[in-house]
């Protein structure tokens, strides 16, 4: 059966993209034009028209060829399309209008400059120092001199020299010696003092009274620049993190930010910037006067003498972080529903998400091996889903209300606190300042779920912003498809609205605050089942929760010193947690406060950049459970430190250390270190290593346990700590190599990683002892989880993506009864995932996800007909979605989850006798609902 899926998916991706190649076909016109920013320019008006999947232009013979939809493309549209940008076809004149506005060496109409490109056809660029009409006379004569320099032309405005020579091998360094014996510096070379001596007066560029008298020179270049690199991503421009910013032959070099700015100090004579983002084209840009620089980078787009080509993937890793971080973006979001956060991971094969038990639905994430709850799940980096929320916390973020996600493996930064030990799952909102105005999305499947957001954002005055989002989900019907008496998904309602608000001005301040409110009410159980509790004849349970969040963010950079910044982060929590099992109550409150001040700077030059600061995590729990009381009060102060060393774009060094103070289980320190070295600009490998600790919430993060019969036993020694129980301590080490390979003009990502955890302290959860108890305990000898993937990313086509993953897992720990492997855990998985674009604003996406057999605990002193296998079966996966757009304002789509209807049998134990000692739905390792059909539509607002 496995081997049927697999082919199944390979026979599905070889379909399309035979059915796509079928499709194609050539077509080749003149096009006239001179030079390589004809060439860009006309590419890219090519490949805008319709049915057109790519375009090359060759300068010499001035044909165009583009591979086509042949469906679907009309020629006289390309004709039209390139005469628009101001280049004529045989068939299609462009206007004046149009002509006139290519750069002068693109001017193909002009004899003379026909006559520059084809006779002389070698341009060369250098900068040369000088400051008026008499300087450009004596600049270009030296240049004409030398034999095979045919034309020059240097501008007074950014002293750059533009030199035409016929000689293939001509070396630049004869125009630098040419100029600099006729007494003007350039770069590589400085005019001596005796040619200097020998200009006119009014020629004397380096003299400050001279340049004055001129009426000031605004070459003299600011000190620094400062920008924005910004992409398109569908309908907007967003902010792109992690552009590579330095100086032509300078030293000084730095990157974007999270919100894609950047500042510079502008070593003296530099006037070439280049914006590098390896994978895409680097690009330099000749400043004169220009203190700010701002970039929208677009596939194939020209912004004056900037040429990218930039094609934003819907996974992003930065080349330069010394964190193999990915960027989760809306391109990747929009391929499944993503009603929650718990389901924006089913095309990522870094993440599995499972249900934790047969009839409450809660499901939970898991990534390398280890429940979610070793991952740090922080919202805009506050914390966020934690404690009581450890196991529902996934669904109190709607999916339509994230922006991107950013996921890291291994240990995370000691800014964000010490609780991370797998990793760190951060989720951005969307922004009040930025993003659709108005966004609407309406939801519904098969099992009679439904499903609205809405999300608005306003402008209140010159600083503010504010945003309101609001999502609610029903679902009434009873489905029980398995027929075994018990509903297969809870039936209830919840709804969650947040409001935020954004101040910025243009004094280096900016802040921060908003409240959200959650409310959740679920009922699962038998059919016959009264939420109420009024009859007691039938199995149910409810949970009702009440939550409400509430955060604050302010910081400021120094105007005089950009680099430098102080934020300061609080939230706060309320949880209020209401619910019973059967005859088991369980209620619990979480009330939490954190606060982190930050302080971020360099050290002498942007290669040594800190950040340290103190934080405070304070927590109160109060929860009872049948007729046990269980409570806790912990805080938390701690200060860290953290310190990055980039020389250049092929090394990085990332090394922090904080120092905490727990009330209850002492002080500790927590050291984390991330090494990158870049071998070339496709080839990095990356290092990590770092310990986390936490505090479990054994009851809230198990809570599939009480949907059984089990006995729940804590064999805790220690009175004062929680539940008796040890604090849980880990390491993580990780090594991550990334090769990128350039197959059939496209990239081709192999991503190769292995990380290992071992805990020195660990709440064993032991389901294995006996069937009819789970018991909790300190760790008594090792644990330890090893996870290996590789991942394979490639564009089949320039309209189809397809990635590929294989993940082996081992992780065992040692019970009270022997080492075992952790129950649950596919020790092998497959993943295949494709994406196809094609024209005409469709969306198609496939994945198929295979999962090995998993451990399951032991029931052999069950009698017989209550027993399972030791072992699951293997099963696969298949989820699809196709989705339309019109207008660019509506989105339709529909999709299915588990196309082929796989279902875990019998997943309760007992299920026709729930108040019997041997009832149990906390087995699972498979699917419960079966196939699931869903449709949808999305209004935006720009």
């Amino acid at each position: 059966m496995k081997k049927l899926w697999l082919l199944a998916g390979a026979f599905f991706v070889c379909s399309i993209s035979n059915y796509t190649l079928a499709q194609e076909d050539s077509t080749t016109i003149y096009v006239n034009g001179l030079c390589s920013m004809c060439k860009d320019r006309i590419e890219e008006a090519a490949v805008k028209v319709k049915g057109v999947i790519s375009a090359d232009w060759e300068i010499g013979s001035h044909k165009l060829t583009v591979t086509t939809n042949k469906s679907r493309f009309k020629e006289d549209k390309l004709h039209e399309a390139v005469a628009l940008v101001g280049h004529d076809t045989k068939m299609a004149k462009a206007s004046d209008e149009a002509y006139d506005k290519l750069h002068a060496c693109c001017k193909y109409r002009d004899p003379f400059m026909v006559s520059m490109h084809h006779d002389y056809g070698i341009t060369h660029k250098i900068f040369v120092d000088g400051i008026c009409g008499m300087c450009k006379d004596r600049i270009e004569a030296a240049v004409l001199k030398l034999e095979t320099v045919k034309a020059a032309d240097w501008n007074i405005e950014s002293r750059i020299l533009t030199a035409f020579s016929t000689d293939t091998s001509f070396s630049e360094t004869l125009l630098h010696a040419a100029v600099a014996a006729a007494g003007h510096d350039t770069k590589e070379m400085t005019a001596d003092q005796d040619a200097y001596d020998s200009l006119d007066a009014c020629c004397k560029y380096r003299d400050p009274q001279v340049v004055a008298d001129h009426g000031g020179r605004e070459d003299l270049l600011p000190t620094s620049v400062s920008g924005t690199i910004l992409v398109e991503d569908g309908k907007d421009n967003i902010p792109l993190p992690g552009v590579n910013i330095y100086w032509l032959n300078g030293t000084n070099q730095t990157v974007t930010d999270e919100e894609g700015h950047f500042s510079l100090d502008r070593p003296e004579g530099a006037d070439q910037l280049v914006a590098s983002y390896v994978g895409y084209y680097s690009d330099t840009i000749y400043l004169t006067n220009e203190t700010s620089v701002d970039l929208v980078l677009s596939q194939g787009s020209t912004l004056e003498t900037v040429e990218v080509t930039y094609k934003r993937k819907s996974i992003e890793v930065s080349f330069l972080d010394a964190m193999l971080t990915q960027e989760i973006g809306q391109g990747e979001l929009l391929k499944a529903a993503c009603c929650t956060l718990a389901e924006s991971f089913e095309t990522n094969p870094a993440v599995d998400v499972s249900f934790t038990d047969a009839v409450t639905g809660a499901r939970q994430i898991e990534m390398l091996g280890l429940a979610g709850p070793y991952v740090q799940i922080t919202r805009e980096n506050l914390p966020d889903i934690r404690g009581l929320s450890s196991i529902y916390g996934l669904v109190y973020i709607p999916g339509p209300w994230i922006e991107s996600i950013q996921l890291a493996k291994g240990a995370g930064s000691v800014v964000n606190g010490f609780e991370a030990i797998t990793g760190q799952i951060n989720v951005e909102l969307k922004k009040p300042q930025s993003g659709e105005r108005f966004f609407l999305n309406l939801y519904g499947n098969e099992g009679s779920r439904l499903e609205a957001n809405a999300n608005a954002r306003f402008e209140v005055g010159d600083h503010w912003h504010t945003s309101l989002m609001v999502h609610g989900n029903s679902q009434s019907s009873q489905n029980d498809r398995n027929n075994d008496g018990f509903v297969d998904m809870p039936t209830g309602s919840e709804w969650t609205a947040l409001n935020r608000w954004k101040y910025q001005n243009d004094k280096g301040w900016t802040g921060q605050l908003g409240i959200k409110v959650s409310n959740f009410d679920k009922t699962s159980g038998q059919l016959s089942f009264d939420k109420d509790r009024e009859q007691n004849s039938a199995w149910g349970a409810r949970i009702q929760t009440n939550r409400v969040e509430g955060w604050a963010k302010m910081g400021k950079v120094f105007l005089s010193k950009p680099e430098a910044s102080i934020g300061l982060q609080l939230s706060g929590v309320y949880h209020d947690q209401n619910a019973f099992f059967g005859l088991r109550d369980y209620d619990a409150d979480q009330q939490s406060f954190y606060a982190n001040l930050i302080y971020n700077d360099v050290l002498g030059s942007p290669s040594h950049k800190i950040s340290t600061g103190l934080s405070l995590q304070t927590d109160q729990y109060d929860e009872t459970l049948a007729d046990a009381f269980y409570t806790r009060s912990e805080t938390v102060p701690g200060a860290f430190f953290e310190y990055t060393y980039q020389p250049d774009e092929s090394f990085t060094l990332v090394a922090g250390l904080r120092g905490d103070h727990h009330n209850l289980y002492g002080s500790f320190l927590t050291p984390r270190m991330h090494l990158r070295y870049a071998f070339s600009d496709q080839s990095v490998v990356r290092l990590s290593a770092g310990q986390g600790r936490r505090t479990a919430s054994i009851i809230a993060e198990n809570l599939g346990i009480l949907a059984s019969s089990r006995a729940i036993i804590i064999d805790g020694s220690d009175h004062g700590l929680p539940y008796g129980l040890d604090q849980e301590v880990a390491w993580n080490f990780g090594a991550n190599l990334r090769q990128t390979f350039i197959l059939g003009h496209r990239e081709l990502i192999l991503t190769l990683d292995g990380y290992h955890s071992r805990f020195q302290q660990q709440v064993v959860v032991d389901f294995d002892a006996t069937p009819r108890e789970v018991r909790f305990y300190n760790l008594e000898g090792q644990s330890y989880s090893n996870a290996i993937q590789a991942q394979l990313d490639y564009a089949l086509l320039s309209n189809m993506d397809l990635r590929l993953a294989y993940r082996f897992n081992d992780v065992k720990t040692d019970f009270e009864q022997g080492r075992l492997e952790r129950p649950f855990v596919a020790r092998n998985r497959a993943f295949i995932n494709v994406g196809y674009h094609p024209k005409g604003d469709w969306l198609l996406d496939f994945t198929l996800n295979w999962q090995g057999q998993k451990r399951i605990p032991s029931t052999q002193l069950n009698p017989i007909e209550f027993q399972m296998e030791e072992t699951s079966p293997d099963f696969v996966m298949i989820n699809a979605q196709i989705s339309k757009t019109w207008w660019d304002v509506f989105d339709l789509y529909v999709g299915v989850e588990n196309a082929f209807n796989y279902q875990q049998p019998n997943p309760i134990i007992a299920a026709e006798d729930p108040f019997g000692s041997y009832f149990d739905s906390s087995l699972i390792w498979g699917p419960i609902f079966g196939r699931n059909i869903y449709a949808g539509i999305r209004y935006t607002v720009e």
